[in-house]
Parts: C-alpha cells; sequence; structure tokens
C-alpha cells in the first residue's frame, strides 16, 4: 500500500483544509521575533523526574488555577493551551455536518480550523472596523441560527488588539442561553487591567471561558491553558480530553510561575510590556510608513503601513519578523511588544522604510 492509497481513506474535507499556519512556520532566520505575542522572558525552569504518567488533571495546579482565576476547582479543565480547549469545544458540542459555530474576524484563525477538522460550518459576523472593531451584538443574534452551538468571541481580540464590550459580551450570553454556548478567549486580558469574565459563568453556565500562562507568564513553550466553565460542562470536556494533557515538566513549570514569587515576576512583566506598548504606540505615528496604530489592551500592536509586502520584506532584511494580517486586514501589521531593545530594532526598521 502506498502513501496515496492511505490518504484516500482521509476525510475529503481534511484533505482540503487549509490548516492554521503558525507564526513559526511563516518566518525563519530571524534575530529579534516579533511576531507571535510571545512575552520575551520565561521565570524559572524545573527538573521534575520523568518515569511516571502524571496526573490527568494535577488537584495542586487546578487549586492554583482556580485561585488565580477566582473560580472553583470544578470549574477548571487544564489543557495543552488554549488550542486544545478550542478542539474539545468543538468535538464536545458540534455534530460534525449538521452543526456552526459562529465567530467574528478578523479574529483568532484556529477557531475556523478546529471547526473544520470536526465537520461543523463557520458563520461570520464581523468586527465593525469604523467603531475600532467593535462587536456587532445585534447582528450575532440575527446572524444565529439552531445549528449553531458556539459563539466564539475573542476578548481583548487577536489581531486587533481590543476589548469587547463587556455589556455586549454578556447580553449574548443571556440571550443565548439555551441556544448555544458563548465562548470568550482571554488569552490577552492579563494586559488590558480590566478583570475577567470568569466570575460570571456561575451565573451564566452557557459561558465558558479560555485562558493561558502562554502571554503574562512567558509560558509559551510550556502550553498550559485554562477552559473555565460549568462544572457540568468541566465534567462532559473531561470524558474527551486525552488522558495526560499535562506532562511532568510542564506541571513543575506551572506550578513555579504561580507561587508568590512566580506571580509577582508575572505582573512586573505584564507591567513592564504595557508600558513598552504604550512607548511604541507612542512612537509608531510619527513614522511615515504608518498610517494608523489601533488601540491595544494587549501584548502586540495592529498598524496600518502604506505597503505591507514591502514593510514585511524590509523587515525580515533586517532579520527582524512580524505578523502580517493584511488577509484579514488591508496593509496592516501587527507587532508583539517584546524588550526595550527589540522594540528600537522595530522602530529603527520602520524609520528606513
Amino acid at each position: 500500500m502506498n502513501s496515496d492509497s492511505v490518504l484516500s481513506l482521509v476525510r475529503p474535507d481534511i484533505l482540503a483544509l487549509t490548516a492554521y499556519s503558525s507564526a513559526r512556520k511563516e518566518a525563519k532566520g530571524g534575530r529579534v521575533w516579533l511576531d507571535a505575542n510571545e512575552n520575551p522572558e520565561t521565570p524559572s525552569v524545573h527538573k521534575p523526574l520523568l518515569n511516571r504518567y502524571p496526573e490527568p488533571q494535577p488537584a495542586d495546579l487546578v487549586a492554583q488555577l482556580a485561585a488565580l482565576y477566582g473560580v472553583v476547582p470544578a470549574q477548571v479543565l487544564v489543557t495543552r493551551g488554549s488550542d486544545e480547549g478550542i478542539d474539545l469545544l468543538l468535538r464536545t458540542f458540534c455534530r460534525a455536518g449538521q452543526d456552526s459555530i459562529l465567530i467574528t474576524p478578523p479574529t483568532y484563525g484556529m477557531y475556523v480550523v478546529a471547526a473544520a477538522i470536526q465537520g461543523a460550518r463557520t458563520i461570520t459576523v464581523p468586527l465593525v472596523r469604523e467603531k475600532n472593531f467593535a462587536l456587532d451584538a445585534a447582528a450575532v443574534l440575527r446572524t444565529v441560527t439552531p445549528e449553531t452551538k458556539i459563539a466564539f468571541l475573542c476578548s481583548p481580540n487577536n489581531p486587533t488588539g481590543n476589548l469587547l464590550a463587556r455589556a455586549d459580551v454578556l447580553g449574548l450570553v443571556r440571550t443565548l442561553a439555551g441556544r448555544a454556548v458563548v465562548v470568550v478567549d482571554e488569552a490577552y486580558v492579563d494586559f488590558s487591567g480590566q478583570p475577567s469574565l470568569a466570575a460570571e459563568i456561575a451565573a451564566n453556565p452557557n459561558l465558558i471561558v479560555l485562558r493561558t500562562l502562554s502571554k503574562a507568564f512567558g509560558l509559551a513553550g510550556a502550553r498550559v491553558g485554562t477552559t473555565i466553565a460549568d462544572p457540568a460542562v468541566i465534567a462532559v470536556l473531561q470524558k474527551v480530553i486525552a488522558p495526560y494533557p499535562v506532562p511532568a515538566p510542564v506541571l513543575q513549570a506551572a506550578l513555579a510561575a504561580l507561587t508568590p514569587a512566580g506571580l509577582a515576576a508575572a505582573r512586573d512583566s505584564v507591567a513592564t510590556l504595557v508600558a513598552e506598548r504604550n512607548r511604541l504606540a507612542a512612537a509608531l505615528p510619527g513614522l511615515p510608513v504608518v498610517k494608523r496604530v489601533w488601540p491595544s489592551d494587549t501584548n502586540y500592536l495592529l498598524i496600518e503601513v502604506a505597503d505591507s509586502t514591502r514593510t514585511m520584506a524590509a523587515g525580515r532584511a533586517a532579520g527582524v519578523v512580524w505578523r502580517d494580517r493584511s488577509k484579514d486586514v488591508p496593509n496592516c501589521i501587527r507587532i508583539t511588544v517584546g524588550t526595550a531593545e527589540e522594540n528600537n530594532a522595530t522602530l529603527e526598521v520602520l524609520s528606513r522604510v
């Protein structure tokens, strides 16, 4: 049997699927990496024993994450980054070939990819660009169908960087109760200075919140995500998740990050990155190539430039890697906030375009 014979057994829609293209797939050879919204530092390293299988959901980590997010342990599921949480929710709520999800583009690309893998349709309600990419809640309610099982809302949104209005999100949650779950992806909320929606889950069991230690805690390489939901939803997700999603080295890194010293380090890191974000946001409009800087509640900035292809090429030539988002927002690139030195490199390169 050759490879073509094996591929003939694969679902045709999977063969035709356009896979999510990560930042690391798209760019190589850089010296300043400002394309993946990573924290430029990592606080701690440990060396655990690896001869035994880890706990499926380590009780100490679950308890620490519950305390961090202000919920009870029964509302917490630890996943391999938020991406696994997205995949689990699709497989749990959406029947292949029957159900759909709703997204609000431009937004995080994995929602569409996970839906396609599951065989769920995607319906879209664009954010309102003229209102700094605000959520059009009325349009969402007009567009939802009986087959729509999940509405994904990214807040702060990737790539635009803005928080969605809390009242609009909660209004959707309450209106869609009994019809669909609303998943709010809060990967970047630590940089916004605003509270999480996780506290609203107790009163709204169709609300699900995704969090991660990848950004504010600088653990993107460890892949520690948290799905926060009603305990009944968590119990169902426990049936779907793989047996050992938290490897021992990941557990140790996460627990170290959640100690008092680790929490203090994360707070300091967030404060530094927010200050650098504000410095970049103030400096970028003065550069001729920059046409607009969108407001940001995250650790990145979306900027509009005269020619995104030319600008990205200038960055690559200097070894500075950003993320081209012009397919989502014409002539726009997303710049992760790095160290002061890395941010100076961004300003220097853009000043010469």
